[in-house]
């Protein structure tokens, strides 16, 4: 059986995180250590004049933190915790913790395209949110559930982020590890249960939070600044 999501206290005790930490087994590198800012895209999807909110689905590992980086950056309307990749009955923590639904966790962002575009999004997805090179995990966690996607919402989008991923490589933005982000089109988002929503913000000192989700923020702070804004969307205040 498969690790279950990143959601039960039982399994975030800070013994078990620091002795991943040590291991070498921690939050991505790019997000927890020393990150840089990679480059962005070169292209970004057309904005039509009366486009007020645009949506981007993102997954790199637990949602807590991708949640969490996202809900500091200006411009997003809202960022929820969910799955993404498989059938709305098995959309249930219990169900996609075994591993073989077909989802991810993921995070569905609504955006204004008048203050961040969706080239932006991407860069900080790569650059802080979580790191591209791991294959069906991130840091602690492993299973398909956790692997780095994008749910592209339109053929626009995945063209966007298949050049973006070739532009990296060429580039050896990663050290000449592969970039394993995968682009699935139109598969559709089910939101989490609600004890996952804003789950950095409520809990800033649960120990896997701490390790693997502040630094993130932080390094979103030091590397976005004037993307970032101090108090995040949460989903009670963006319903």
């Amino acid at each position: 059986m498969s690790p279950v999501p990143c959601a039960l206290p039982s399994r975030r005790s800070l013994l078990a995180s620091v002795a991943l930490w040590i291991a070498g087994a921690h939050a991505p590198a790019m997000a927890a250590d020393a990150p840089t800012v990679v480059p962005a895209p070169t292209t970004d999807p057309a904005v039509a004049p009366g486009d007020t909110e645009l949506v981007a689905v993102l997954a790199g590992g637990c949602f807590w933190g991708v949640q969490g980086v996202f809900q500091h950056v200006k411009g997003v309307n809202s960022a929820v915790s969910g799955y993404a990749g498989g059938a709305e009955h098995t959309a249930k923590y219990e169900a996609v913790g075994l591993g073989d639904t077909g989802h991810a966790e993921a995070v569905r962002i609504r955006y204004d395209p008048r203050q961040i575009s969706f080239a932006r999004l991407l860069q900080i997805f790569f650059s802080v949110a979580h790191d591209p090179t791991q294959l069906d995990r991130q840091g602690p966690d492993t299973g398909t559930q956790y692997r780095s996607t994008v749910f592209a919402q339109n053929l626009e989008q995945a063209r966007i982020v298949q050049a973006y991923i070739a532009q990296l490589t060429q580039a050896k933005t990663f050290a000449n590890l592969p970039i394993v982000t995968t682009i699935e089109l139109q598969k559709r988002f089910f939101a989490a249960e609600a004890y996952h929503q804003d789950y950095l913000t409520r809990h800033p000192d649960d120990p896997y939070i701490v390790i693997n989700d502040l630094p993130k923020v932080a390094n979103l702070r030091r590397l976005f600044p004037q993307a970032y804004r101090a108090q995040p969307v949460l989903v009670g205040t963006s319903a």
